[in-house]
């Protein structure tokens, strides 16, 4: 099949259908006199397989890795695990960040209610001095 059939098959656009190929995620795929790519079944199958890494948040070089070993006869079960308790543990790094950034966001969203009460004063967010390179979060 064509790459049009093939993106409608499994919700990558063409555009990024040709990036994982240049990307080494997607096989070279082989070209017709015209220079059409084909695409077989167990493409389609790759692709989606792309498609459902990218949802569980893996970055395009832990997704190569993951297609590298998909694409094994053994089943390397116990560097997937591992691949996968690595993500989980960023995850929940993630999601621990998400929440400070949450309760700062509310501190500064209570500091700006409280300074529009005082319709007379300079916004207080604005007004905060500003981090030194020493203290700025990373």
């Amino acid at each position: 099949m064509r790459i049009g059939r093939a993106s409608k098959r499994t919700g990558a656009s063409t555009d990024a259908i040709r990036f994982y190929e240049r990307n080494g995620l997607l096989r070279r795929m082989p070209r017709t006199d015209g220079g059409f790519r084909l695409y077989s079944e167990e493409d389609v199958s790759t692709l989606l397989f792309i498609r459902r890494s990218q949802r569980l948040g893996f970055s395009l070089v832990e997704i190569r890795e993951l297609v590298s070993l998909r694409s094994r006869r053994r089943k390397p079960c116990e560097q997937v695990r591992n691949l996968l308790q690595r993500k989980l543990a960023h995850i929940r790094i993630r999601v621990r960040e998400l929440r400070e950034l949450e309760r700062d966001l509310k501190a500064s969203l209570r500091l700006c209610n409280r300074g529009l009460r005082k319709r007379d004063t300079q916004c207080p967010i604005l007004a905060m001095p500003r981090c030194s390179r020493g203290e700025a979060k990373s």
